[in-house]
């Protein structure tokens, strides 16, 4: 299916230098979207540009830097407004997993997380969402919060804090910004498997691939097309919701030392 509303929309995502991110800027190219693709890498940022424009010309332009700091938060928006004149669309996709045990988890890990996966993403849909509602045609936005918000998972405390947090920033935001006809939704991913989840785990496709009742693990595509969708016209009454793309596992999945 090839949804609407989305040609000529202009996109801040961060975090997509590859994986997840990465996949969200080549399905918005592909449907005609104009991208600022954000990494914290400029390489990956560099890099990840080239290769979508060399697919659909024109359509993105690489700004790196550190998502989850404030100052750039508002270098990359007054960038978009000064290229482009609006912006319509915000994918906080930015984060990071520090896996830790609970009773030795250190400040310094803990500020870590929290500053990027909810600093960054509070702040970078705070300041777009001034800018929607200066330009008056509304926007939306689709947070990336994970099964691990919902769902215990060992050694994640902190990261389940932050990801859980961005389901109720997403409920909250809904209410308080549907006025001004901004949407707000998240996506919730199950095992995805991404450049990062395969240094973290070397057979990761083939251990997430018994353990998700649908039998396979997710790709990067999976998402995107969930938040594709999300951004199109053919969602714009759904506000507040997030959805779970994970194979089923939030069902009755089984966690890795379930198969030891």
């Amino acid at each position: 299916m090839k949804y609407s509303g989305l040609r000529n929309k202009i996109a801040i995502v961060t975090g997509a230098g590859e994986g997840i991110g990465r996949a969200i800027v080549e399905l918005l190219a592909a449907a005609e979207a104009r991208i600022i693709l954000n990494d914290i890498d400029e390489d990956k940022a560099q890099a990840a540009s080239d290769k979508i424009n060399a697919k659909y010309p024109y359509s993105c332009l690489p700004f790196p830097g550190d998502a989850g700091d404030i100052a750039f938060i508002n270098e990359i928006v007054d960038f978009t407004i000064e290229r482009f004149g609006k912006i319509d669309f915000i994918v906080p996709n930015a984060g990071i997993t520090l896996f830790g045990d609970f009773l030795d988890f250190t400040p310094e890990s803990f500020q870590k997380v929290t500053r990027l996966n909810m600093q960054g993403a509070f702040f970078l849909v705070q300041r777009a969402a001034k800018e929607m509602i200066k330009q008056g045609t509304g926007g939306k936005v689709v947070l990336m919060s994970s099964q691990v918000g919902i769902r215990a998972y060992r050694h994640l405390t902190t990261y389940a804090m932050t990801k859980a947090a961005l389901r109720m920033m997403a409920i909250n935001l809904a209410y308080e910004l549907a006025e001004h006809r901004i949407l707000i939704n998240a996506v919730a991913p199950g095992a995805t498997l991404t450049e990062r989840t395969k240094e973290e785990q070397p057979d990761y496709e083939g251990t997430w691939s018994q353990l998700n009742p649908n039998g396979r693990v997710g790709t990067p595509e999976d998402i995107a097309k969930t938040c594709l969708f999300l951004l199109s016209d053919e969602a714009s009454h759904i506000n507040g919701l997030t959805i779970n793309v994970d194979g089923g596992w939030m069902t009755a999945g089984k966690y890795p030392e379930d198969l030891c």
